[in-house]
């Protein structure tokens, strides 16, 4: 590339030869989601250069009526922090003005993004649809800072065609022991509340965790959330052994329909926070600090199973009895599906702490929602989708598996005979089939 060219240009060159080179999106879209976000920024300091200098580059003062004195004179390099991690930019040195030149957007030192920040993810949010990605940046930074439409064009149409080919892999080959389902809200269309997006992922027999699911919802209801199950069976998703969930009651029912044989597990997390919303401010401390040594377990020798849940069954029931005449509401609350709170006692205990809740997919949701906040909206249902599968794809592969001992892989094998693969009864014997009508020791009748 030509040494003249301009270090914005220089990083939109980089980013076409990333889709040039035909490597899958997997490989490049955190490159590409950096490279963006500096390119943006780089191109901000050369759009507010080229505005206070009152000309373009290489153009003469005398040829612009508004051209102040001074001249472009190289670069400075210096990083600067973003939320896609640290970015190298060329800083404009200028000579010869009649007064110092200060960043609009990062100040006289570019160190860490400000005003910028809410920008670089407004963009790659908006990234994902042409039309507004080119007006986000047309009107915030000009011309200038926009990205070509081959490069938009290619980083749409890439994360689209990934999505819809994930939406539709079979699932026959995957085994899960653990099944989390949850869903997160995100406002889609013009003049619309928020809508839900359905989401299930898990952990394999194996104990590697498994992106499973994504699909727009038109509410936590019943019908939807057993549509999306029902998608899942259908591309070959066999039950689980556990389910993990809110307590949703359209969401509970769709679970109890989908997979009636597995244990459904509600999260500890949500019902602390309903127990705690109908406690006075003044106890919510110790009424919490109560129900997490609920479930503490480590003084108990019982191994995990009926045993420890009727034990930790029989705490609640005190807990109630303790509180309820002051709290009759929180407690309730507390005492309501006691066999949901208590289901993943009969599993692992090297597992009990990330199966008694459904938070570990939230983290990652709110990463979505940061990203989409600052615009209020996504530019609709299909952009929406690809940025959630987008940041959830990539934050499956950094998710953590389960540790899986002997004992607990004993155990599992268990669960999933008595409750999956149950002994099946066999025919009761009749007297016409168990014996012939004339052999010895029978008695025969004549009418």
């Amino acid at each position: 590339m030509p040494v003249r060219v301009s270090p914005a240009d220089r990083i939109r060159h980089h980013i076409d030869e990333l889709f040039a080179d035909g490597r899958p999106l997997q490989e490049i879209l955190e490159e590409v989601a950096r490279l963006g976000a500096q390119l943006l920024m780089q191109a901000a300091l050369e759009a507010e250069v080229t505005e206070f200098l009152g000309r373009d580059r290489y153009q003469r003062a005398a040829a612009c009526e508004d051209a102040r004195p001074g001249s472009r004179n190289g670069y400075r390099e210096v990083t600067v922090k973003s939320t896609a991690g640290p970015a190298g930019l060329a800083r404009p040195k200028l000579r010869g003005t009649s007064e110092a030149f200060a960043s609009r957007l990062f100040g006289s030192h570019v160190t860490k993004t400000n005003a910028l920040e809410s920008l670089v993810i407004a963009s790659f949010v908006r990234g994902l649809s042409v039309r507004d990605v080119e007006a986000t940046l047309a009107e915030a930074l000009g011309d200038q800072a926009a990205i070509s439409k081959s490069t938009v064009s290619a980083i749409c149409g890439q994360i689209k065609e990934e999505y819809e080919r994930w939406a539709r892999r079979r699932l026959d080959e995957v085994t899960l022991d653990y099944l989390f389902l949850d869903a997160s809200f995100f406002r889609m269309h013009p003049g619309s509340p928020a809508e839900p997006v359905l989401a299930a992922w898990g952990i394999t027999t194996g104990g590697k965790p498994a992106f499973i699911g994504l699909a727009p919802g038109s509410g936590e209801s019943a019908d939807a959330w057993a549509a999306f199950l029902a998608d899942l069976s259908e591309r070959g998703l066999a039950s689980p052994l556990l389910v993990i969930s809110d307590g949703a009651p359209g969401l509970i029912a769709a679970i109890e329909q989908a997979y009636p044989q597995a244990l459904r597990q509600r999260c500890l997390i949500h019902r602390a926070r309903n127990v705690l919303a109908k406690t006075p401010a003044g106890m919510q401390a110790e009424v919490k600090d109560a129900y997490w040594k609920l479930f503490d377990t480590d003084g108990l020798k019982t191994p995990p199973g009926p045993r420890l849940a009727e034990i930790i069954d029989a705490r609640i029931g005190e807990m109630a009895a303790k509180y309820g005449p002051a709290y009759p509401s929180a407690m309730k609350c507390l005492t309501t599906d006691r066999e949901g709170l208590t289901a993943y006692l009969r599993f692992p205990a090297e597992h009990h702490n990330r199966v008694r809740h459904s938070n570990f997919i939230e983290r990652t949701f709110g990463e979505t929602r940061r990203r989409v906040k600052v615009i209020g909206r996504l530019p609709g249902e299909t952009s929406c989708l690809t940025l959630v599968w987008a940041v959830l794809d990539r934050a499956s592969r950094g998710w953590r598996g389960f540790t899986m001992t002997s004992d607990g892989l004993r155990l599992l094998q268990d669960l999933r005979r008595s409750l999956l693969e149950p002994p099946r009864q066999l025919r009761p014997r009749t007297a016409t089939t168990s014996q012939p009508a004339d052999s010895p020791g029978t008695v025969s009748t004549v009418a």
